[in-house]
C-alpha cells in the first residue's frame, strides 16, 4: 500500500461509501433522496468529518436538503458507528458542494465563447 494513502484518507473514503448506502437505502426522508456525496474530509484526530454533497434539485430547495440531512445527522452517526470498527466515530458536518454547479456554468461559458469565436471567424473552422 503506498504511504500517501494515510489512514485518514481510507476512513474518509469508507464513510463515503457507507452514508451513501445508507442515504439511498435507510434514509425515509424525501427530502435528502437526491442527493450525492461528493467528497469526506476526516480530521486527523477522526473527532470530525465534512460531507461534501451535490443535489439534483435546483438551489432554492437545497434549504430543504440541508434541513433533512441535519434532521438525520444523529441517525446517519449511529449506523456509522454500527458500521465501521471505529473507537470515535467523527461529527458530521454537511457541506453543499459548488464544484459541479461550477464546472457546468464553465464549461457552458466555453461552449458560448467557441460558438462566438466560429461565427466571427468562419474561415478558420473550415479546417
Amino acid at each position: 500500500m503506498p504511504k500517501d494513502f494515510s489512514r485518514s484518507l481510507r476512513i474518509a473514503d469508507q464513510i463515503q461509501r457507507e452514508l451513501a448506502d445508507l442515504i439511498q437505502n435507510e434514509i425515509k426522508d424525501p427530502r435528502v433522496k437526491q442527493i450525492t456525496i461528493t467528497a469526506v474530509e476526516v480530521t486527523r484526530d477522526y473527532s470530525h468529518a465534512k460531507i461534501f454533497y451535490t443535489t439534483l434539485v435546483h438551489r432554492d430547495e437545497s434549504s430543504l436538503v440541508e434541513e433533512g440531512l441535519e434532521h438525520a445527522k444523529g441517525f446517519l452517526r449511529s449506523n456509522l458507528s454500527h458500521r465501521m470498527k471505529l473507537r470515535l466515530v467523527p461529527q458530521l458536518h454537511f457541506v453543499y458542494d459548488e464544484s459541479v454547479e461550477r464546472g457546468f456554468r464553465l464549461s457552458k461559458l466555453i461552449d458560448e465563447a467557441v460558438s462566438q469565436d466560429k461565427s466571427l471567424h468562419p474561415a478558420d473552422s473550415d479546417n
